[in-house]
């Protein structure tokens, strides 16, 4: 019995160890079979890696989000182009590449070996910008001498185009190269030297939404380091697309109207506060900054006395002139300092001291109640009424309708403006506030200082019965798929400091203004197929020494004043209001009036309200 157990053991013994010996037959099978597969089959391969080539790893840039205007137009787009590298490693001697491609391209030598220098990032491996968006000869040039550049490539990337020269350049903005300053900012994480941001406008607001993600791909090159083949790709990530609030067409039309003038113009849909219309002139063609300027004309652009770099519709700040009216009207009937029946004798002055103040009216406006003050623009009557609010009461109404403060419009270098007061005169010029300078104050003289948006968002409040909107430019943000990602939405600053009786009497001023035959703008901007409510300005003004040097120059007329023109329509129920100002031109009426009436036929020709 002994003996039976023993040999049941022995034999389960050699059983498990067959078992083994075969599997441990079948690794070394498997590993035998890998080694020759490695050493016989694709020797040859590595053995031509190992000796001439190697794999290297390659960006790809990601195609940047389009923009839109509100109805799907495309405004700016991506086009390829050509960029001229050099890979140092693969260069052999630098000097000598650089002569070969200078000979072969005819490219300064210099030049090259002037962005050479400014490009190079280190790292041997790493692609060197000699010149970016080159033409398609020369890169048929390189190409065809490529064995004699070792180190020399040509990438197709895609490049920022904008569709329509000079179309709401202030708005959408512009992209440029990486400053150092950026490079160190959190927000530019992941960005490296070379890269294109926006510098200002909407691509500089949604960077973030328009840059896209990047890919790669793993490529094998050869000993002159070109490219043998693509072992693998990581395609890359489009950005995102943005649909701005802007009216092609109205941008478009207004453009043409401030062809040639110095000024801005703004229109706003008064019940969502969407921009329908930013213009900025002059403006400058944002496809130069990515092409890349000489110095010349960089300093022809930042030395032109009419500032075409500056978005004036948000930063330029100028004297309100009688469209500040409004707010000395409401303030002096919310005060109950006066009724709208009252009349005020205007003889063509107005004696306040020793001091005499003139009407733009030689002759005077005789008698006249607050409505048909507004639609005359009469001076005398708003003197009186100046001095009797004070200037602390003007400075709170027109704070409160949001002047000396931003708009809040998603653009970057919004300025405040200027609301004069005694403690600011005290603050900054160190003297007390005299008692003759509230009624330069009440016309919009003085020291008060607006921008066009501000005016353009406080008219739109006035039209839509008292709610102060804030300016939107955005209308949303989609994938390329059409996804929306983020979207524009309507928001209230808070309400007018007027109750409906004070804004009745306003509407029914700024109504004369422009269909009464004794208002300021009748002549110039009724139109018998729409009401337009509005308001003339004519903005005196003392020019700086830059603006005298463009009088001597001829580029502009520093002597004449700013002419303003605000507006609503229709009067009774409105779509569109519209601030726009001219610079050194003359007066609002004859000016700024007629562009306001082209703006506001354009707009609703296209989108009547029902």
């Amino acid at each position: 019995m002994k003996n039976f157990y023993r040999t049941v053991d022995l034999d389960a013994y050699r059983k498990r160890l067959l078992q083994l010996l075969l599997l441990i037959s079948a690794v070394f099978a498997v590993l035998l079979a890998r080694l020759i597969f490695l050493q016989i089959i694709e020797g040859p391969d590595y053995l031509r890696l190992s000796a001439n080539n190697c794999i290297r790893l390659q960006d790809i840039d990601p195609l940047r989000g389009l923009i839109f205007d509100r109805n799907g137009k495309c405004l700016a787009e991506n086009r390829p182009s050509f960029d001229l590298n050099i890979i140092p490693n693969d260069a052999g001697n630098l000097n000598d590449t650089l002569y070969a491609l200078a000979d072969i391209t005819g490219l300064p030598f210099m030049e090259l070996e002037k962005n050479y220098q400014k490009n190079k990032r280190g790292g041997a491996y790493r692609p060197v910008l000699l010149f970016a968006n080159v033409n398609r000869d020369l890169v048929a040039s390189v190409m065809a001498n490529k064995f004699d550049l070792p180190g020399v490539e040509v990438n197709l990337k895609p490049r920022r185009h904008y569709l329509y020269d000079r179309f709401a350049a202030h708005t959408i903005g512009y992209l440029g190269e990486i400053s150092k300053n950026e490079l160190g900012c959190e927000k530019f994480a992941g960005y490296e030297v070379g890269s294109y941001v926006g510098k200002c406008g909407v691509e500089r607001v949604f960077e973030q939404y328009l840059k896209g993600g990047k890919g790669g791909r793993q490529v094998e090159v050869n000993a002159n380091g070109q490219v043998m083949r693509v072992l693998r790709t990581v395609p890359a990530e489009p950005g995102n697309n943005i649909y701005l609030t802007i009216d092609f067409a109205l941008q478009q039309k207004t453009e043409a109207l401030l062809e040639g003038l110095s000024g801005a113009a703004v229109a706003i849909d008064p019940f969502t506060g969407d921009v329908l219309a930013l213009v900025s002139s002059p403006a400058f063609d944002q496809n130069n900054f990515i092409q890349g300027m000489s110095s010349q004309q960089w300093r022809t652009l930042v030395t032109d006395p009419r500032k075409p770099l500056i978005n004036k519709a948000m930063q330029a700040e100028y004297p309100p002139g009688s469209i500040y009216k409004i707010i000395t009207a409401m303030a002096g009937l919310q005060e109950n300092l006066i009724t709208p029946d009252e009349t005020v004798y205007c003889p063509g002055f107005y004696k306040y001291g020793d001091r005499i103040s003139r009407c733009w009216k030689e002759n005077g406006h005789g008698r006249l109640s607050m409505a048909d003050a507004l639609a005359q623009s009469c001076d005398v009557y708003f003197y009186d009424l100046g001095v009797r609010v004070g200037v602390e009461r003007l400075a709170w109404y027109a704070k409160a309708c949001g002047l000396g403060r931003p708009t809040g419009i998603d653009l970057v270098g919004e300025e405040d403006g200027l609301v004069p007061s005694e403690k600011w005169k005290l603050n900054r010029l160190g003297e007390p506030w005299y008692g003759g300078e509230t009624l330069s104050v009440a016309i919009g003289q003085g020291y008060n200082l607006v921008t066009p948006i501000q005016m353009a968002t406080l008219t739109a409040a006035v039209a839509n019965g008292g709610v102060i909107k804030k300016p939107l430019i955005l209308k949303k943000i989609e994938t390329v798929e059409g996804v929306v990602v983020k979207e524009g939405q309507p928001v209230d600053k808070g309400p007018l400091p007027a109750d409906p009786d004070t804004l009745a009497i306003i509407w029914e001023g700024l109504w004369k203004v422009v269909n009464d035959k004794n208002g300021t703008a009748f002549y110039r901007v009724y139109s018998p197929d729409f009401d337009i409510s509005g308001k003339t300005g004519t903005a005196q003004v003392v020019a700086s020494p830059e603006e005298k040097e463009g009088q001597q120059a001829g580029v502009i007329d520093a002597i004449k004043p700013h002419a303003w023109f605000v507006a609503y329509a229709p009067s009774e129920n409105p779509s569109i209001a519209v601030a726009v100002i001219v610079e050194r031109s003359g007066h609002g009426s004859s000016v700024a009036g007629p562009i306001v009436k082209e703006m506001i036929s354009t707009y609703l020709s296209q989108n009547p309200r029902l």
